[in-house]
């Protein structure tokens, strides 16, 4: 890359062999259905998460609004984390578009609504009310250090979903970081919901696109809300090409990426006037704040870092840090990033 960018790993690049094999793509017409390359795309990922069918998506915004215009009608209701990804950074697009009514709920250290406030979420069947239909989750958990929930979690929630008639859906925007953080199967904990969004891009390093799984009938359903929501592409083989190439070759190398958070971390730790607890840090994400005793604004600190070594971080609120760390940020990247921060603070 032509910096260090620890902003997010939304800004990884694709790989060598991705653009290799993004430029030998056979392609064909997707909304026909004869793209090769992402016919083959949709039926691995399927399999590697042990569902029927799946549904390439522009985005993971798109995905998740996908499954929710799929498992909702209007005027339902959706059970959702009051910090989730889906309720709080996607410009309100299931109520806006779908009609589909937001019940936030408060979350835990690890973005887990406690099961007793779902519970106690669920409507009556009543006139006055919207109709309880789908519980939101999310894995990792972005708000919450991107913390891999366990697979014990969504068992819970499948029980109660099925006592109460309700379906469930995954933000896997960063599944695989949860999936290889706990050491578990893809197929494990995507064996309690009803349907998994996951991104191609960010950690896999894919220059675009989302999956989307489930079963079949669903994904026949949100093939055609795909449809109303502009993502019927073409010649998508071109980026499902180098989506072959990140299931296939950069979902294990994710714990390199965790390692360096987790050495990052630590590192952080050491460096008078910031502030975090490292043992939070178990996938790509590292969160940090200005002690009282530092002066310094945030802002000056990010742009010193860019000026000093190029190195790209960004704010998560007035006096707090937010680095993630992917593919492009190597042992060097983290070393010089410790130094140059430590130097800055120390020198005021």
């Amino acid at each position: 890359m032509d910096r260090i960018d620890f902003r997010s790993d939304t800004v990884s690049w694709p790989t060598p062999a991705m653009r290799l094999a993004m430029a030998e793509a056979r392609v064909g017409d997707d909304v026909y259905g004869e793209d090769p390359t992402t016919n083959e795309m949709e039926a691995l990922a399927a399999e590697m998460l042990g569902k029927e069918a799946a549904l390439f998506v522009a985005s993971g915004t798109m995905g998740n609004l996908t499954a929710i215009l799929t498992h909702c009608r209007r005027g339902d209701e959706a059970i959702v984390g009051l910090d989730s990804h889906t309720f709080r950074y996607e410009a309100g697009g299931m109520a806006s578009l779908g009609g589909v009514m937001p019940y936030p709920l408060p979350t835990d250290g690890l973005g887990r609504m406690a099961l007793a406030d779902v519970a106690a979420a669920v409507r009556v069947d009543d006139p006055h009310y919207p109709r309880s239909r789908l519980i939101l989750l999310e894995n990792s958990y972005g708000a919450k250090h991107g913390a891999p929930i366990p697979a014990g979690y969504f068992a819970a929630v499948r029980e109660l979903a099925d006592r109460y008639g309700l379906r469930v859906h995954l933000d896997g925007a960063r599944y695989f970081n949860a999936v290889v953080a706990l050491g578990i199967s893809p197929k494990e904990i995507a064996g309690y919901v009803d349907s998994v969004s996951f991104c191609l891009s960010k950690g896999l390093c894919a220059p675009a696109g989302s999956i989307l799984v489930g079963s079949a009938e669903f994904i026949h359903q949100a093939r055609r809300v795909r449809k109303v929501l502009g993502g019927g592409m073409r010649q998508t083989g071109v980026l499902a090409a180098a989506g072959m190439v990140a299931l296939t070759q950069m979902v294990d190398r994710l714990a390199e990426d965790h390692a360096r958070a987790r050495r990052l971390a630590w590192g952080l730790a050491e460096i008078p006037g910031l502030v975090l607890d490292p043992v939070l840090v178990q996938t790509n994400m590292v969160f940090f704040e200005l002690a009282e005793a530092v002066t310094l604004p945030a802002g000056e600190i990010v742009q010193r870092l860019r000026t000093l070594a190029n190195v790209w971080v960004d704010t998560a609120g007035p006096r707090r840090f937010r680095v993630v760390t992917h593919f492009w940020i190597d042992d060097n990247a983290v070393a010089l990033f410790l130094e140059t921060l430590h130097a800055i603070l120390r020198n005021g």
